[in-house]
């Protein structure tokens, strides 16, 4: 079980990263997926690679 809790905390980090280095259409896009992100970290994490990383570039 303390494997899963590592490879979920570095899914975790690595979204937070992925998000602080790409780059957006506007800067308030960043903001708001960094808040998704923290606020939310499972569900966030979920949205950020479903949706967040087709819509940057």
């Amino acid at each position: 079980m303390f494997g899963l809790g590592i490879i979920g905390l570095l899914i975790y980090a690595y979204t937070i990263y992925d998000v602080l280095t790409r780059r957006f259409g506007t800067g308030s896009d960043k903001i708001v997926w960094i808040l998704v992100v923290l606020f939310l970290p499972l569900l966030g994490t979920i949205l950020w690679f479903l949706f967040g990383r087709k819509g940057t570039s």
